[in-house]
């Protein structure tokens, strides 16, 4: 996907070109495509006037952000201390095993996208895995297929229509 220019700027001049909306402009840039590209944040860092290093920083310190494109679906599978206990390793070696792909990485189709994460704040239910924003408490290997049959069920529909 190529970068626009003036796509990019529309996003800046949406917080009248303001510092302090760094996040909220690389939050949009992140929904557009998905990622940041590094095209995008080299225009963000010309029009704000923020060195590219301290614009690179602040996208890697937050987890939301993506250097790297993401697949359409984004797995994240729990692994704190409740998870654990309850097999969430087991959970993503299923995930990593059907996709073909290991944690932090993308399938060659850019449909699925899977992260881990310390901690989601479901103790009470875990494992716990979210995919996009959808919640599946309380999740087995033998759930793992269901799960991505249902997304890859939605891309095919997507894709026929």
């Amino acid at each position: 996907m190529e970068v626009q220019e003036s796509k990019v700027k529309s996003f800046v001049t949406k917080y009248r070109s303001e510092k302090k909306a760094l996040i909220s402009i690389l939050q949009d840039i992140q929904e557009e495509y998905n990622y940041l590209p590094q095209e995008a944040l080299r225009i963000v860092s010309e029009t704000l006037g923020i060195p590219l290093t301290d614009i690179i920083g602040v996208a890697t310190f937050y987890r939301a952000f993506s250097l790297e494109p993401r697949g359409k679906h984004l797995i994240t599978v729990c692994l704190g201390t409740a998870c654990h206990v309850r097999g969430g390793s087991k959970i993503l070696d299923e995930f990593e095993k059907k996709l073909n792909i290991h944690a932090g990485k993308t399938t060659e189709d850019k449909y699925f996208s899977l992260e881990t994460v310390a901690c989601l704040g479901c103790c009470a239910i875990g494992p716990v895995v979210v995919v996009d924003d959808d919640y599946y408490a309380q999740t087995t290997i033998r759930k793992v297929s269901s799960i991505l049959k249902k997304y890859a069920k939605k891309e095919k529909k997507n894709e026929n229509n």
